[in-house]
């Protein structure tokens, strides 16, 4: 995993352009000298973005731990996560891709609005994924805000390495051309007017799994999470350490909600997988 100081370490970047890749997804490049970044160890690596509170004046230059030191919490920068899309060494420059549902959240409708010469600061990167070579094969499984972490391991599959993808879009117009040196079979499974999941799970839970022993990486809305969870590690007999396995995000709740029940959350179903699995 990403050390400490890396995903502790504020970073300041300039929008340098922004594209729509499809009606609900809008991929913002960021650059800036940037010294200190790096990424491209994991292709699920994540920066938590910085969103500073209206009205509230924080110290120039910026300090974040004078901030939560000095400040009320109320009175923090609001953060988000977002996975790496892609990271350029050489040109110094980051790409994020945003999932956006209108103008309603935070972050999506920042981008949206992003335009070149605009600021964003933000932690990071953390990380802790990327599919090897040692497995017989890999399944890969997510909704929108896994798509980029999934595009991303894609694209690093070894030569040849067979894999199962499925990727859960609300429908055709959100798919997009995924690049890969391995033997990628890559479903886009089409929500519709069906609870976020539902489509997903009954997927993989459908699929003939290939022989061989299997990494595989599931993440998304946490409901479902849930759901693959128990069929991977119960049903399939997955020990943890073939499973990245985790809920980005879940219905109902912004990230501030979310991650303060998370812990509580992973708890729970923790307690339900030892019951259920044997030892």
């Amino acid at each position: 995993m990403a050390d400490r100081k890396n995903r502790t370490q504020v970073h300041q970047a300039t929008v340098l352009r922004t594209e729509r890749l499809t009606p609900h997804m809008i991929r913002v490049v960021l650059g800036g000298p940037l010294t200190g970044f790096t990424a491209g160890a994991y292709t699920d690596h994540y920066v938590k973005l910085l969103f500073p509170q209206p009205g509230v004046a924080y110290p120039t230059p910026f300090d974040l731990d004078a901030i939560r030191r000095d400040l009320p919490r109320e009175q923090w920068p609001r953060t988000r996560t977002y996975t790496v899309r892609a990271w350029d060494p050489v040109a110094r420059q980051l790409t994020i891709d945003f999932v956006y549902h209108g103008d309603h959240g935070l972050a999506g409708p920042w981008a949206a609005r992003a335009n070149p010469g605009d600021q964003l600061m933000f932690l990071g990167p953390g990380g802790a994924y990327a599919p090897t070579p040692d497995a017989d094969w890999h399944l890969l499984v997510g909704d929108e805000s896994a798509l980029p972490a999934i595009a991303a391991s894609v694209e690093q599959l070894p030569a040849g390495a067979p894999a199962r993808v499925f990727i859960e879009v609300a429908g055709p117009a959100e798919e997009q051309p995924l690049t890969t040196a391995g033997q990628a079979e890559i479903v886009w499974v089409h929500r519709g007017h069906r609870p976020i999941g539902a489509a997903l799970v009954a997927a993989v839970r459908a699929l003939e799994f290939p022989p061989g022993e299997v990494l595989a990486f599931v993440h998304g809305e946490a409901t479902f999470v849930r759901e693959l969870r128990k069929l991977l590690r119960v049903e399939r007999g997955l020990r943890r350490d073939q499973l990245s396995i985790s809920g980005y995000w879940r219905r109902g709740a912004d990230e501030d909600g979310w991650q303060s029940s998370k812990a509580e959350w992973n708890r729970q179903v923790e307690e339900e997988e030892a019951r259920a699995v044997p030892v």
